[in-house]
């Protein structure tokens, strides 16, 4: 199938707007980084989804499911086939204490519809960056809270482009991982079961973490959040530390100052500068202390030609 046939049976699912070509995706990651998706699609309803995903299949066209970007990194010969940003799939509501929020909402902003609600249970997640999709495909968590805690439901679409409706159990939700991934599911909207609370003491708490967030974390520079998974019996970022690399830079990228676990795109680095800095810092800790660091973070894409 031609590049213009593709992008022509892209708009007929959705429409002009909602289709880039050879699109940088260094525009659509926290990290700033990587090369350029053939098709860049963002769907606007769950049936869009769900017909590209059928035309992916049809015409054996490789597909790509991008999140928001924030755990990732996409390399710098970009990624082939359709890519698809779930962004404009952004809806939050509640109904009675339930808050369903649609994947490319921001956790964030589910969490704040919570608080709006007196809502409690979803106050860790008020400063993890990501999609409400990405959320349960990693099953993120922070500050003691994880979205196992509170995920009751979720309607995906499967690799055929069917619908299924998920309990939480069903996702085997462990220590940053589920099984969506290897299902192939796309998450499309997510249930949490809330409880009452009082708007004050949800809010202290939200106002806490996000402190602690801002004072620890470097947000002043593109990064991809958390790199590295705690490694049992330790933390990452003070093995980091301890091994001397706080500051430590391989072209453009750098191993934050104000929190080792974090990688920092600090002047215009790219995707290689940035893994390179990754294999370096795995090497010097399974050098210094011998403990593997596994990654959180995801790397997709080609290498440039």
């Amino acid at each position: 199938m031609s590049n213009h046939h593709v992008y022509e049976k892209l708009i007929s699912i959705t429409s002009e707007i909602n289709v880039m070509v050879n699109e940088p995706l260094k525009n659509h990651t926290y990290t700033r980084l990587g090369g350029q998706a053939d098709w860049l699609v963002t769907p606007e309803t769950y049936d869009e989804v769900r017909q590209i995903i059928k035309l992916a299949n049809k015409e054996e066209i490789a597909f790509t499911l991008l999140g928001n970007g924030s755990n990732l990194i996409v390399k710098d010969g970009g990624i082939r086939g359709i890519v698809m940003n779930l962004n404009k799939l952004k809806e939050i509501k509640t109904e009675g204490t339930k808050v369903i929020a649609q994947s490319g909402a921001r956790i964030i902003d589910t969490s704040r519809e919570a608080l709006k609600q007196r809502l409690t249970g979803l106050e860790f997640a008020c400063g993890i960056p990501g999609s409400v999709g990405g959320a349960l495909y990693m099953n993120a968590g922070a500050y003691g809270g994880e979205i196992k805690d509170c995920l009751e439901s979720t309607i995906v679409v499967d690799s055929n482009g069917d619908l299924l409706t998920l309990r939480a159990e069903d996702l085997d939700l462990e220590y940053r991982t589920s099984n969506i991934p290897d299902n192939g599911y796309i998450v499309l909207e997510a249930t949490f079961a809330l409880q009452e609370g009082e708007y004050d003491e949800i809010k202290a708490v939200m106002d806490d973490l996000t402190y602690k967030r801002e004072s620890k974390q470097p947000l002043e520079y593109p990064s991809c959040g958390s790199v590295f998974k705690r490694p049992p019996g330790y933390f990452a970022g003070k093995l980091i530390q301890d091994s001397g690399l706080q500051g430590t830079q391989i072209g453009g990228a750098q191993v934050s100052l104000k929190h080792a676990g974090f990688i920092v795109n600090k002047d215009n680095a790219t995707a290689d500068e940035y893994i390179s800095l990754i294999h370096h810092v795995q090497a010097t800790v399974k050098e210094k202390f011998g403990v593997t660091l596994e990654r959180e973070v995801r790397i997709i894409g080609e290498d440039p030609q």
